[in-house]
């Protein structure tokens, strides 16, 4: 209390002062408005000019304060202050006390990058009758009906000014290292990758394989709900390995950079998340894609793109060389993934084409795969060398400019394995583009059958449907 009195008789002192202050002035200021020798209209105008000006002046020598000290402010915790009380009008003379919202929360990058996005995606599927059918999944391989989390991955993208930029992805929709059909969190792609020279970045970690146009496209960019059965039984998903990648031609003919892309990458071949290489050698995979064409075609911008692929692979017992769906023909003719029972040897190579017209699109793809044994001298191999084919052909066209696409597809595989196993769809289906891909609807309507199951009908149904719907949301 002996403190605080001082402060009191200071603070009543200086009310004192400020009250007789007021009543001097307020006292003058009639007196000089009743001197006729008062200051004229221009005068007093003239003052109030000067005023205004002296305002604007102090207004933007604060307003240039605050810049400075915006400027030399740097990442920090953000510290959440304990409410205040603010004064409010009340019913029956009352003062309502209420707290003021608190700061905003700031992310910053705990690294020297320049640039760091966090995002992600969620795709929600609901699938019925034939589950998967598609797929191979019928007979001995059946799926229930079901809702899915198809995909939920978040993720975060970064530059560093010396050029170099990464990404660190994960997704809760996997089963990695788990038994049954649960799902967890595991990784998608990380990697790094240095951009330095366009005609041949370099990219180290686990990302996806360019091998195959349908593939290669993003998750959230592809025409129908899931892949074709061809894409994802002969193409190599993620695989943990480094990569050479660029447009020759940026600097030579930087007004055709985009005429030709590459890509030649070399990886442990044994899929993703595994630290361990199946032996000592590599899967080695290439692509080259070219633009034929960009114009306008009846009025419409145009483009036609052609690419190529190839990968070569010599892997032991125990890997999975279907990673993405299934190849395994079983005694039914149903599919599923294949791994190997003994060593092998793999060549496979593709062809794709990419029309666009206006509104319109055409894809079409073809792929090879053949696989045989790698046995030692007198040692029986434990399977058969097959060859693997199939293609696909897909037409889109945006009915409702930009928000209502409808698509069809017609796809064949021919697995190679056993006499007439070949399956073949065709899938019909509309995308409603709600905000572009980031908030999109997906209804797809699929119709499969058997070849080897027609010629067989003592295994069942050869003809299959099944109505998939997905909602897709980016962030």
């Amino acid at each position: 209390m002996s403190q605080a009195f001082p402060d009191k008789v200071s603070i009543m002192r200086i009310r004192i002062v400020f009250v007789g202050a007021t009543f001097v002035f307020v006292s003058v200021i009639p007196l000089r408005a009743a001197d006729p020798a008062a200051q004229s209209q221009a005068d007093r105008l003239r003052n109030l000019e000067q005023a205004v000006q002296q305002l604007q002046q102090r207004n933007a020598e604060l307003e240039g304060e605050v810049k400075q000290l915006k400027a030399k402010s740097g990442p920090f915790a953000p510290i959440l202050s304990t409410p205040e009380g603010k004064a409010t009008a009340g019913n029956e003379n009352k003062a309502v006390f209420t707290a003021p919202s608190p700061p905003p929360v700031y992310v910053v990058p705990g690294g020297a990058e320049y640039k760091l996005t966090l995002g992600g995606y969620l795709q929600m599927n609901a699938e019925g009758g034939d589950v998967s059918a598609f797929e191979g999944r019928f007979g001995l391989s059946a799926l229930k009906d079901r809702f899915r989390i198809r995909r939920a991955r978040v993720n975060l993208i970064g530059d560093f000014a010396e050029q170099f930029d990464f990404k660190v992805e994960g997704d809760f929709g996997q089963s990695d290292g788990l038994s049954g059909s649960r799902t967890a969190f595991s990784g998608t792609d990380i990697f790094v990758n240095w951009h330095g020279i366009p005609e041949a970045n370099i990219r180290v970690g686990q990302f996806k394989a360019y091998f195959g146009l349908e593939w290669i496209m993003a998750d959230t960019a592809i025409y129908t709900i899931e892949r074709s059965l061809p894409t994802g039984a002969t193409t190599q998903e993620r695989q943990i390995g480094a990569m050479i990648w660029g447009k020759p031609l940026t600097n030579v003919l930087p007004e055709h950079k985009d005429l030709v892309t590459y890509y030649a990458g070399m990886f442990n071949g044994n899929n993703r998340n595994i630290t361990n290489n199946d032996n000592n050698e590599f899967m080695y995979v290439g692509r080259l894609e070219l633009l034929a064409f960009a114009g306008k075609v009846m009025g419409q911008e145009a483009n036609l793109k052609l690419g190529g692929d190839y990968f070569f692979s010599r892997d032991e017992t125990g890997t999975t060389i279907s990673p993405y769906t299934n190849l395994r023909v079983n005694a039914d003719g149903s599919l599923l993934p294949y791994t190997l029972t003994g060593p092998d040897e793999r060549h496979a190579w593709s062809l794709d084409a990419w029309l666009k017209i206006g509104p319109f699109e055409l894809i079409g793809e073809y792929l090879d795969e053949r696989v045989r044994p790698r046995a030692g001298p007198g040692v029986t191999p434990t399977f058969s060398k097959f060859e693997t084919n199939g293609f696909y052909v897909l037409g889109s066209y945006f009915v409702v400019p930009k928000k209502l696409q409808a698509v069809v597809k017609w796809e064949h595989l021919n697995p190679g394995q056993l006499g007439n196993d070949g399956i073949q769809s065709i899938t019909g289906g509309l995308n409603y583009l709600i905000h572009g891909q980031d908030l999109m609807l997906m209804a797809n309507y699929v119709h499969t059958w058997s070849d080897f199951r027609e010629a067989n009908p003592q295994f069942g149904d050869d003809q299959f449907d099944e109505v998939l719907l997905r909602m897709q949301v980016v962030f």
